[in-house]
């Protein structure tokens, strides 16, 4: 057994008044740990409710020693001296913890015991004074001597010998007084023994049952004693059950490391039974049942968890952890909705990067979904076909719609992207063209009807290099032809373009355009690029090469822009 354990064994022992065996488990836990203070200081009040008060003062001064500023070490110390009857230093030590807490009840109330102690004890040092020689004395002083003649106060006088406390009980008598005086060696100017007992006439006492009072003093100071050396830090027995209850947890979370769910489940029940407030026993006990397989449990457990957090004012942290948990239930379940549900209700008490992470892969997970089961190739083909009437009615709005339909139906038929990017060429809407384009190029890179998309989008950002490129790939891909005439149609249009740009200005000389031309970045390039100068030098020196190059397309686009500058001058 740990220190810890056998310190809550002496607890409990402590609490049955079984001293003996508390101190037993307390020294045993001292063995193993013999720098904790408050098992020095529980000890101590085993000692003293066996009024073993040396002992106990020993344990005691251990427990200031080891801990100087816990103010219940010095009400241990002082009750121990208490028992031992050394009333001063009991005072100077209750002062002392009260110094370090003053509003400690138990040092404040300790204290006023000892100063009342105190005052009896004062009391009682005035009472030796009637000593075994208190009768010759008395004898000897013809003031006191005719008190000898009286029997009630010799009665008195007895019962004090017996009983220095016994004194106040007598005080009000004169008699007492002035032979108490007498004694002292005081010459008082009270009264004679006669008027002494002349005024007590009327007034003799009927309590002579002295010994019986002072048996009964004595047992309220004993009960006194037993209540100022109290263990007043010993933890309840609802403290005890919580502390049992974490050690079936922590047997419970060991068997779960283990794999061994039935008896991490045995000792989770157990600790729930303690202790029906902690409620990380219960998602404890949840991620048991979702390890198993049984996510409805898990569930379950998780909402008895936040129910009973939200009635105690649970840690925002662990209500935040049951409805986590709860959603990765669902997950399990395939219910991805109620799972996304609780992700967000758990991120609203904590936000957390692991339930984050959870909620973005659930919600990708549940688009997913969606469009699957959203797919269905026939109605995909007939939203097309609706589409491609709208377009011939140049309804290319209705026509997007349409298409964009077929889409969500089957995202995987390029057709669909190509109608669509041709609407939104019409519509001048060039990125969301350029975009399915590309798209539908990226599902099927043979299909001739994305190149002619991709070339119409180039041509309008007047990137003609590119256009003429596309527009070449895409013949090679026609084999059958069907599409020859718009690929035609958009070079065509290349060429056409290219040589609006270099047309010769009104008024403007052959040097001028030259000049100009060579301005034009693209011109720049063309000339610059070595493969394309050594190409020129080799059509200026055999002019029958240049049949030979314009069998390359794009060393023939590239001539052509060059013709169309005035770089290369033909006829």
């Amino acid at each position: 057994m740990s220190a810890e354990e056998f310190k809550q064994q002496g607890n409990k022992l402590f609490l049955a008044k079984d001293y003996s065996a508390a101190i037993d488990a307390f020294s045993k836990a001292i063995e193993l740990d013999a720098s904790n203070h408050v098992l020095y200081s529980n000890r101590s009040a085993c000692y003293a409710s066996l009024r073993e008060y040396q002992k106990a003062l020993e344990d005691g001064e251990k427990t200031v020693s080891l801990n100087a500023s816990w103010a219940k070490g010095y009400g241990r110390k002082a009750a121990a001296l208490f028992g031992l009857g050394r009333l001063n230093e009991a005072e100077k030590t209750y002062e002392e913890g009260l110094k370090i807490e003053p509003t400690n009840p138990q040092l404040q109330k300790g204290l006023q015991e000892t100063q009342q102690a105190m005052e009896s004890e004062a009391s009682a040092g005035i009472g030796q004074f009637f000593g075994p020689d208190t009768i010759p004395r008395m004898a000897s002083n013809p003031k006191l001597a005719p008190f000898l003649s009286q029997p009630d106060v010799m009665e008195k006088i007895r019962a004090i010998q017996a009983n220095p406390n016994a004194l106040n009980q007598y005080m009000q008598d004169p008699r007492i007084m002035t032979i108490m005086m007498g004694l002292m060696g005081i010459d008082a100017r009270g009264a004679t023994a006669e008027e002494a007992a002349s005024a007590m006439e009327t007034d003799a006492p009927e309590d002579t049952s002295s010994k019986q009072e002072e048996a009964k003093k004595k047992k309220e100071d004993e009960a006194k004693k037993e209540e100022a050396i109290k263990e007043q830090e010993m933890p309840s027995e609802e403290d005890l059950k919580k502390k049992e209850a974490l050690a079936a947890k922590d047997l419970g979370n060991a068997a779960y490391k283990k794999r061994k769910f039935d008896e991490a489940l045995e000792h989770y029940g157990k600790a729930w039974d303690l202790d029906p407030t902690n409620i990380s026993i219960l998602t404890n006990k949840a991620a048991v049942f979702f390890e198993m397989g049984n996510f409805e449990e898990c569930i379950k457990t998780c909402e008895q968890a936040i129910e009973v957090g939200r009635e105690h004012r649970a840690d925002y942290k662990l209500i935040a952890k049951a409805l986590g948990r709860i959603g990765t239930a669902y997950t399990k379940l395939n219910n991805l909705p109620e799972a996304i549900k609780y992700f967000n209700k758990s991120l609203a008490e904590h936000r957390t990067p692991d339930i984050l992470a959870k909620l973005k892969e659930t919600e990708k997970a549940k688009a997913t979904a969606d469009r699957e089961a959203y797919r269905d190739v026939n109605l995909s083909a007939e939203a097309r076909e609706r589409g491609n009437a709208l377009f011939k009615k140049h309804d290319y709005a209705g026509a997007v719609k349409e298409y964009t339909e077929a889409i969500k139906r089957d995202d995987a038929d390029p057709r669909a992207y190509s109608n669509r990017a041709a609407c939104y060429i019409k519509l001048m809407a060039i990125h969301e063209a350029s975009k399915d384009a590309d798209k539908c190029l990226e599902l099927d890179p043979k299909f001739v009807k994305g190149h002619i998309r991709k070339a119409a989008v180039q041509f309008i950002k007047k990137e003609y290099d590119d256009c003429l490129e596309t527009c070449q790939q895409a013949k090679e891909l026609d084999v059958d032809r069907k599409n020859a005439a718009e690929i035609d149609g958009q070079i065509q249009k290349v060429y056409q373009e290219m040589n609006r740009s270099y047309q010769r200005r009104d008024g403007e000389s052959d040097e001028e355009v030259l000049k100009r031309a060579q301005q034009d970045p693209e011109i720049q390039r063309l000339l610059a690029d070595p493969a394309m100068r050594a190409i020129l030098q080799q059509m200026q020196e055999d002019p029958q090469a240049a049949m030979a190059h314009m069998k390359n397309p794009k060393v023939a686009a590239n001539i052509r822009k060059l013709v169309s500058a005035g770089i290369i001058r033909t006829g």
